[in-house]
């Protein structure tokens, strides 16, 4: 296969599943295998396409970003309590990603685990939305501390490929009180530092690796990502206000399952 036809599917992948519960890198990770290359080659383009999708997220929510910036400014607490509850939520990952970096970078290249993790997390999201039961919260800003604080630390099972950051994020959110509709968008307005700091840690780990070609690789799988993501996160909105997080467990499930019996005919 074409390296530029590759690059466009996994841009693809990427504006498709990051901000779905059903893991990004769990399926850039398969998607990678399945297409005939190995998954440790491609680690570092898989991290470095995600601002495609942080970008679609500050375009559909830039109206939030700008009334949140102009509220810092002005000292408006409805703004100083969304930063604190982004940030809280944000730095467990930053002290687990730094101290144990070498051991996720090892996870990246196994697709078993990734295929155990989809069907795992699947269940767990049939469970949360059986017995959770959450109130309506009305936005980030009206989150409570604790439940940051919680939501930050579940976000940290996300560094096991197939865990899903999102899945993570909403389901420890749902669980902790919060409806389905500021889970989903905490998720949102979290996958922006959290992916922001995974990409420059990587560029800056493999800086002595990147050649010419692929930046431009990584900056066409950006932009694949972008447009995908734009369209999917709308759809998505959409799909959870009607229906629930049942069709993403099921399909995770199915996936997982399918995984586990491909990688064992291999």
């Amino acid at each position: 296969m074409p390296i530029l036809l590759l690059v466009i599917i996994l841009g693809i992948v990427e504006g498709v599943t990051e901000y779905l519960p059903v893991s990004s890198t769990g399926h850039l990770i398969l998607a990678t295998e399945l297409l005939g290359f190995k998954a440790g080659d491609w680690e570092l383009f898989n991290v470095a396409i995600q601002p495609g999708a942080i970008l679609a997220i500050v375009v559909l929510y830039w109206r939030t970003f700008w009334t949140v910036i102009t509220g810092l400014f002005s000292v408006e607490a409805g703004a100083l309590v969304f930063t604190r509850n982004v940030l809280v939520a944000f730095f467990p990952a930053v002290v687990l990603g730094l101290a144990l970096g070498d051991y996720i970078d090892l996870l990246l290249e196994n697709a078993v685990v990734v295929a155990w993790a989809l069907i795992i997390g699947g269940i767990a999201i049939l469970i949360v939305e059986r017995f959770a039961k959450p109130v309506h919260v009305g936005g980030v800003a009206n989150v409570s501390l604790k439940q940051s604080v919680a939501v930050g630390l579940v976000q940290c099972l996300a560094m096991i490929p197939g865990v899903s950051r999102s899945g993570a994020t909403i389901l420890g959110a749902m669980s902790f009180g919060v409806d389905r509709r500021t889970a989903a968008e905490f998720s949102f307005f979290l996958a922006v530092p959290t992916l922001a700091g995974a990409t420059t840690l990587q560029l800056f780990k493999h800086r002595d690796q990147i050649t010419s070609d692929q930046i431009g690789y990584i900056g066409l799988g950006a932009f694949v990502s972008f447009i995908v993501a734009v369209v999917v996160v709308k759809a998505f909105m959409a799909i959870v206000t009607r229906f629930g997080f049942g069709p993403f467990a099921w399909y995770r499930i199915i996936a997982g399952a399918a995984a586990l019996i491909w990688l064992g005919m291999r």
